[in-house]
């Protein structure tokens, strides 16, 4: 599987490619950061980054997109253009027919590191003795976006079990749902007798009579 990891950001914006499969080795395919000028207008910004993205996917052809989940933060108009390029990440994904997935960056962490809470730092470290580089990716966005790429390798096999079961649960569920419904169960029919206690006859040991087309105690109506 190929993956490309996008870390979004308005001025800088990490992609990383990387290959690998469940119990393989990953191996480094790509790496790089877009860049835009702070001081240029918002929409020319846009455009480079989602030409450069879109050109991207169609050179190396990744199986999936990996973008970081965006949260609030306390700087809004950091987390606006953080957002609107994770949208652009989203849209050349989409127009390439490519599935997209969205980790969070503690989802990240823990798949790399072993810790949710770690720095960037230690990120970077991991991500290079994972990929057998010589150096660190530099900057962090780099390293970042590989980290995503290697996240998803690591959690989809997984995470594609979890659905898969979930999908099968929700099928039982609705097939038990349907079955039976407003038609007699075994002995537990609406006005049914029920080990010889009819509608109207003593409650065998407790002398209480049972209304007639009421459930028998201890017994559950169906279809009411």
């Amino acid at each position: 599987m190929r993956v490309l990891g996008v870390d979004p950001g308005l001025t800088r914006c990490g992609v990383g490619m990387v290959d690998g499969a469940p119990g393989r080795r990953c191996a480094l395919v790509h790496v790089d950061v877009i860049r835009t000028p702070a001081d240029a207008e918002l929409g020319p910004r846009l455009v480079a980054l989602a030409d450069g993205l879109e050109s991207l996917v169609a050179e190396y052809r990744p199986d999936v997109v990996a973008v970081e989940r965006v949260f609030a933060q306390h700087n809004v108009r950091t987390v606006m253009g953080t957002a609107q390029v994770a949208g652009l990440a989203l849209v050349a994904a989409t127009r390439a027919g490519l599935p997209v997935a969205l980790h969070t960056p503690s989802e990240v962490k823990a798949a790399v590191t072993g810790s949710g809470s770690a720095d960037k730092s230690q990120v970077g470290l991991m991500v290079a003795r994972i990929l057998g580089l010589s150096a660190v990716p530099k900057p962090a966005d780099a390293a970042d976006a590989l980290a995503l790429g290697i996240c998803h390798l690591w959690r989809a096999p997984a995470q594609a079990r979890i659905q898969a079961a979930l999908a099968r649960g929700r099928g039982a569920g609705a097939a038990g749902t349907g079955r039976g419904t407003g038609a007699p169960g075994a002995g537990r029919g609406t006005g049914t007798p029920r080990g010889g206690r009819g509608a109207g006859l003593p409650e065998a040991g407790r002398g209480r009579p049972v209304e007639p087309g009421a459930a028998a105690p201890g017994s559950e109506a169906v279809g009411a």
